[in-house]
């Protein structure tokens, strides 16, 4: 036996018991004639205590070393109260080293002094300190909490295929040659969306599957090209079904995994999300909604709101001291080209009950006052305003809003403020291509008192889809689905598809839904980003245990990578990477 206990284990009860540990040298401190070493593993840090006996070994220990030590725990004269095992130590009675260790590339310590390419290249090693071992013991705890939530209520595991058919809907495939078939690719999912509705038709009515997906896009904090997602579905259910389901879902990972009790969730359409917040996925931890004022801001000589489509205001409670050099900043952030505002307007309310704007040139102190009474503003407030086409306008106030709640420190990680956000458009049109693309996917069944608008006025339909939201990231979205033949094929149609497209991409679904096709309908919920959100960071990256880095590379095992010609060969790709080898 290697050992008798893990380092995280040991405490009062165990004194005087001998015990065998093994881990890693954390560190090692000479005192006199004794040396001090902390050994750690995954479970935590325990204290040896090693005498003149052994004191040659001890001395020549790197960090990293991998050592197993027999000894006595004895009671710690100078406790540490930071640690669990803090109390005790061990009295070293024998030192074996199991495996030297190089000088690591950094330090391996919860503030570590080493890059994140750096770290990313020697991930094993990063992945030996705490915050990341936390990180994954989180991803564990809710993956096991949502297994055991959804079969207590019935629903099966499935695996699906990895091997599929590339469709031209969504984002762009990763795509795998096959040998046997020259010429042929399999696609790897970007999601199971058509299995799922398969095994629907199968009867299997409760499916769920904690699966790998893959999606060859551009990269960011919270995307990765293969990530995971909670992927589910039922049959003989209608919208208020599947969020009721899932919402409880949420609500038992909040309490098992944070201890946080919720009663419900808030409910927005889509329309009102984009009317009061500018995007679809608001984050409501704080207020700072939007006021349209277009009746009180126009046609008063100011050229820049009397042109503009819309003239929208939010107010920073307490911010009317802000300093001109903060203005200014805010205005160069609105004018970044990431946010597209061509300038910004503010006024000050001050705390003596006069105003203070960028146009009081334009605008009196009455107009001012009821700019303010219109947005709720009161003294000490300050009002921000931006103004242009009503989309574009929405989307900058948005990235005004949100900047300015993370300024403010309205954004409180710990603070949770999960939102359903339901009646989406069920198809948007593309004005480069003149056509219309499915808002969500072309399964997407569009809510049945718009159905007649499908051939009138298709703009106009709203899908029985919803999205979940949590502190104003998308951690979840499905819809109830098309299951009528009819219904599917209309679809297509307005998506562009000839009906042999249709027949050759969906054939298979589409003659499934003649043999008794139930109503059905999911969701699917990205894990990676859940993990995240409930570790209290928005970064997916330190939740995977091996990710890529914003180039999609592995730069730990330098992939991707050519392959050898006779590779190429065997699989009859003549491109011109070959011709370079």
């Amino acid at each position: 036996m290697y050992r008798t206990h893990n380092n995280g284990e040991l405490r009062i009860d165990h004194i005087n018991q001998e015990v065998t540990l093994c881990g890693w040298v954390q560190k090692t401190r000479e005192l006199g004639a004794m040396t001090f070493v902390d050994l750690r593993d995954r479970y935590g840090i325990t204290q040896l205590v090693v005498g003149e006996e052994h004191i040659k070994i001890a001395k020549e220990l790197g960090r990293e070393d991998v050592i197993q030590i027999t000894g006595k725990v004895i009671e710690r004269e100078s406790k540490n109260k930071n640690i669990p095992t803090g109390e005790i130590e061990i009295a070293v009675k024998a030192i074996y080293v199991l495996n030297k260790s190089k000088t690591p590339p950094f330090t391996i310590e919860d503030k570590t002094d080493g890059g994140e390419e750096l770290r990313m290249q020697y991930r094993y090693l990063d992945l030996r300190r705490n915050p990341l071992r936390r990180n994954l013991e989180l991803r564990h705890r809710l993956s096991i909490e949502v297994r055991k939530y959804l079969d207590s209520i019935n629903f099966l595991e499935i695996e699906t295929p990895y091997l599929i058919k590339s469709t031209p809907e969504g984002a762009r495939d990763f795509v795998v040659p096959s040998r046997m078939n020259e010429g042929q690719f399999y696609a790897l999912p970007q999601s199971p969306q058509t299995f799922k509705q398969l095994l629907m038709v199968s009867g299997y009515d409760r499916y769920y599957q904690i699966v790998r997906c893959f999606r060859d896009e551009d990269l960011r904090a919270d995307r990765q090209p293969e990530f995971t997602q909670i992927d589910c579905e039922m049959a003989f259910v209608d919208q208020e079904d599947v969020l009721n389901t899932f919402e409880a879902m949420m609500v038992h990972l909040f309490q098992q995994t944070k201890g946080i009790d919720f009663d419900s969730f808030p409910r927005m359409t889509y329309a009102d999300a984009m009317e009061n917040y500018g995007c679809d996925k608001p984050d409501i931890r704080f207020g700072m909604t939007f006021n349209y004022i277009n009746d009180l801001a126009q046609n008063k000589g100011f050229n820049v709101f009397d042109q503009s489509e819309s003239v929208i205001a939010i107010v920073a409670e307490g911010c009317s001291e802000y300093t001109r050099k903060q203005l200014d900043a805010l205005t160069d952030y609105v004018k970044r080209p990431q946010v597209g505002a061509k300038g910004m307007v503010y006024v000050k309310c001050n705390e003596d009950g006069t105003f203070k704007s960028s146009v009081d040139k334009f605008y009196s102190e009455s107009d001012l006052k009821e700019w303010a009474d219109k947005c709720g503003a009161k003294a000490g407030d300050l009002i921000l305003v931006l103004s242009g086409d009503k989309a574009a306008t929405q989307k900058q106030m948005n990235e005004l809003r949100l900047h300015l709640g993370n300024e403010l420190g309205l954004r409180n990680p710990e603070i949770y403020a999960p939102l359903w956000v339901y009646d989406f458009p069920l198809l948007e049109w593309d004005e480069d291509n003149s056509r219309y693309h499915a808002m969500h996917h072309p399964f997407t069944s569009p809510k049945k008192e718009d159905i007649a608008l499908l051939e009138t006025e298709p703009g106009k339909v709203r899908a029985n889809a919803y999205d979940l939201v949590l502190n104003g990231t998308e951690i979840g979205g499905g819809s109830i689905r098309i299951h009528d033949k009819k219904v599917q094929a209309k679809m297509f149609d307005l998506l562009g598809f000839t009906p042999e497209e249709a027949q050759s991409q969906f054939g298979f679904l589409m003659n499934a839904f003649e043999y008794g096709a139930p109503p059905h309908g999911g969701i699917a919920l990205g894990f990676d980003r859940l993990c995240a959100l409930f570790g209290g960071q928005e970064t997916i990256r330190d939740f995977i245990a091996f990710p890529k880095n914003n180039n999609g590379r592995d730069v730990m095992i330098d992939s991707p990578s050519i392959i050898s010609k006779e590779q190429l060969d065997e699989l009859n790709i003549y491109l011109k990477v070959k011709e370079a080898l």
